[in-house]
């Protein structure tokens, strides 16, 4: 039995979902959302509250069961409040900057890296903090993802981009691993 899946969810004031033949319609002050339905999964909703139940006894439709009620839950979340991931620029002469919708990154390379943002996200740099912002999760996550793979935090010196917040191990170099003596 799905934990997430039999809790009923509750609609806020504010948002409204429709359903439009196999997946639901979630708008809010923010934007819209569209979820798919997943297999052997039905959505009743009845006084403000969302109902998921299944069809079938099998694993796959219990999986299903849950992910749709997570899936649904962000996407309230989202078009409510909204998501968003920091990023942080660590390096001498590393930064960012926004040329309209596009983010232009000096990495240590001979020329900038430029990232466009998708529709939907909103990207914003103060000093060396990228901010993502969007009303769709797995968006969000993916484009921050995509901007940290740009220049990963490397394990020596830390330079690159990491998440906020983020610890990277620091690895010893030569010079404090070659001091021992030779006998």
């Amino acid at each position: 039995m799905s934990k997430i899946g039999s809790k009923p969810i509750k609609i806020p004031e504010g948002v409204t979902v429709a359903d439009e033949g196999g997946a639901l319609i979630i708008k809010g002050k923010l934007g819209t959302v569209k979820v798919l339905i997943l297999a052997n999964v039905k959505v009743a909703m009845k006084d403000g509250v969302l109902n998921l139940t299944i069809n079938a006894d099998h694993k796959q439709a219990h999986a299903n069961w849950g992910t749709l009620g997570s899936h649904i839950k962000n996407a309230i979340e989202g078009v409510t409040t909204g998501f968003s991931k920091k990023l942080d620029i660590q390096g001498i002469g590393f930064k960012g900057t926004m040329e309209g919708t596009t983010l232009s990154l000096n990495l240590g390379f001979t020329h900038p890296v430029k990232y466009a943002a998708p529709e939907g996200i909103k990207i914003i740099v103060e000093k060396n903090i990228i901010t993502v912002t969007g009303i769709d999760k797995y968006l969000v996550g993916q484009v921050a993802a995509e901007i940290r793979k740009l220049k990963k935090p490397e394990p020596y010196q830390g330079k690159g981009i990491r998440y906020f917040g983020e610890h990277v191990r620091q690895k010893a170099g030569k010079k404090v691993a070659g001091t021992g003596t030779a006998a």
